[in-house]
């Protein structure tokens, strides 16, 4: 299942790897596609869309509510 994600604070390639890895951890099989000039995060995974935002969180990163 692919989900949207609204990523506040990711500014650099090494934002971008640190949300990746995020994501892979709780999924490691998950394919993440990132525009962080668009502050988005697209993520086809298995796992619930509570589970991958709060991956992204827990890294230090603002996900928006009710996002896309």
């Amino acid at each position: 299942m692919s989900e949207v994600f609204t990523v506040q604070g990711m500014t650099c390639g090494h934002c971008e790897k640190s949300v990746t890895t995020a994501i892979k951890l709780v999924d490691p099989q998950a394919q993440v596609t990132i525009d962080r000039v668009q502050n988005r995060v697209e993520v086809d995974s298995t796992q619930p869309r509570d589970t991958l935002a709060a991956a992204i969180r827990e890294e230090g990163y603002e996900v928006a509510a009710g996002a896309p």
